[in-house]
């Protein structure tokens, strides 16, 4: 082997280019049982070797709502399908933050549902399938006029020896064989690497990439890489050794495997609470795209929520870019109200408590600014007052901020802390937990505590005898 030397216009610099991954087909599984004792917490390895961040010109948002979303509950209803397709396509703006969406493809209901979405005529989010990855599939995604479909390639051995009872060389051969019958039909294959944070990366994953990539120059059409940290074991640390580092799998499918930024996609699981991070790691070492679910939900503990990847890129880019966050709080009362679904109210952005405060002393902050205890305006960004609770610990600040926020008091309107028609009202409020109440005092409940201690007030705030 002999040194070259090119120059990288991605990096203005002289790279090395004298090793070129090929196939590693090996006897037995490799299964780095050092790192994934099954009788133990799964270990994070460090060998110290940074790789540089790259975040692509564009990034984006993908979704998985009904296809990985339909794997941990009841199936949507088409209705409901339509809804939140809706939904999507009005969250993620006129620019499509939100680009795709995919769909099972199976049931007459799937079906049905793909129909009505794409008959509503929306550039985005663009609706793509997803199929096992077998051949007569692909008839399924023609016969419903779609231009993309996802296919399932597991890379990890444990899959490939475990599951599929192959080689590497056996499983290769027929993920490609599969794009292939995909690229002849003049439909866009997504290959979803399964398990990539398993998977040997140089000796597999690397080395088929090359091929895909291969095939996709040869064809003229884009094939796309799906990287699938099916387990949530990625970990974004800087320094952590494949095959659980997000930097490094994102470095090596871009810059080893050749795979455009624009054409690869993360997908994670949230099992070690890892989700979000790793997506924004993901775009920030290269990748274009990161794939979600509406609230998180999907296999398990659920993939990464698509409302924490909005405020994600808001973050990272320093704008909305023409998306429309006020609808995440929309979704969240669809999925109460008219799905049944019962959010945790302590979830980030959506729960009914994510920007609830029970302290008297934050209470009393809120009062006298919201910026000192709220983490951004929420009632602009996403149609969400911050809520003070009336409990033991509200204080007569706590009260006055309920019953700002209740009737919607602002400026020389809003009531003080220290009016004494309210302090009749926190008079039996403290009675209460004095008599052994441990729950928060509702809001029906306070209304009529109002009425009945402190009528003048209530006709002043209602204008109502």
């Amino acid at each position: 082997m002999y040194l070259m030397l090119e120059f990288s216009k991605r990096t203005n610099t002289l790279e090395q280019t004298e090793y070129k991954y090929s196939l590693q087909d090996v006897a037995e599984p490799h299964l780095y049982r050092s790192l994934f004792n099954y009788d133990e917490a799964p270990k994070i390895p460090f060998n110290h070797r940074h790789v540089p961040m790259r975040p692509p010109e564009e990034i984006w948002i993908t979704d998985s709502t009904f296809r990985d979303g339909q794997q941990a509950r009841e199936p949507y209803t088409v209705e409901q399908i339509v809804d939140l397709y809706k939904m999507l396509h009005r969250l993620g703006g006129p620019k499509g933050i939100i680009r795709q969406t995919e769909f099972f493809l199976y049931s007459e209901k799937d079906k049905e549902a793909v129909r009505r979405c794409m008959e509503l005529g929306y550039r985005y989010p663009e609706i793509t399938g997803w199929i096992r990855a077998v051949k007569q599939d692909f008839q399924l995604v023609k016969e419903m006029g779609l231009k993309e479909t996802g296919i399932l390639a597991s890379c990890s051995d444990y899959h490939i020896f475990k599951k599929l009872k192959m080689t590497r060389r056996q499983a290769m051969d027929q993920f490609l064989s599969i794009v292939k019958e995909a690229l002849a039909i003049g439909i866009v294959p997504r290959v979803h690497l399964e398990d990539v944070t398993r998977a040997d990366f140089y000796g597999f994953v690397v080395p088929f990439c090359i091929e895909l990539m291969n095939l996709s120059q040869e064809s003229g059409i884009p094939i796309k890489v799906r990287a699938c940290d099916t387990l949530g074991f990625g970990v974004s640390y800087p320094g952590v050794a494949l095959p659980r580092s997000v930097p490094g799998i994102i470095y090596g499918l871009w810059h080893h495997a050749g795979v455009p930024s624009e054409q690869l996609e993360w997908h994670g699981h949230n099992d070690f609470y890892k989700a979000v991070a790793n997506a924004g790691t993901a775009w920030l070492y290269g990748c274009s795209g990161v794939n979600t679910t509406l609230l998180g939900i999907g296999e398990r503990t659920g993939n990464c929520p698509l409302e924490a990847m909005v405020f994600e890129y808001a973050a990272l880019r320093g704008t909305m870019d023409g998306m429309e966050p006020t609808v995440i709080t929309e979704i969240a009362e669809y999925y109460t109200k008219v799905i049944g679904y019962n959010i945790p109210p302590m979830t980030p952005l959506v729960g009914k408590e994510f920007n609830f405060t029970r302290a008297g002393i934050h209470a009393d902050g809120l009062l006298k600014d919201e910026e000192i205890y709220n983490i951004f305006n929420t009632e602009k960004l996403l149609n969400r007052p911050v809520v003070v609770a009336v409990n033991e610990h509200s204080g007569a600040a706590g009260l006055a901020h309920w019953v700002n926020r209740y009737f919607n008091l602002k400026g020389d309107k809003a009531l003080d802390k220290k009016d004494p028609r309210l302090l009749r009202v926190k008079e039996w409020v403290d009675a209460q937990y004095a008599a052994g109440r441990n729950t928060v005092i509702g809001d029906n409940e306070l209304e009529q505590a109002i009425r009945r201690l402190a009528p003048e007030l209530m006709v002043e705030l209602t204008g109502n005898k």
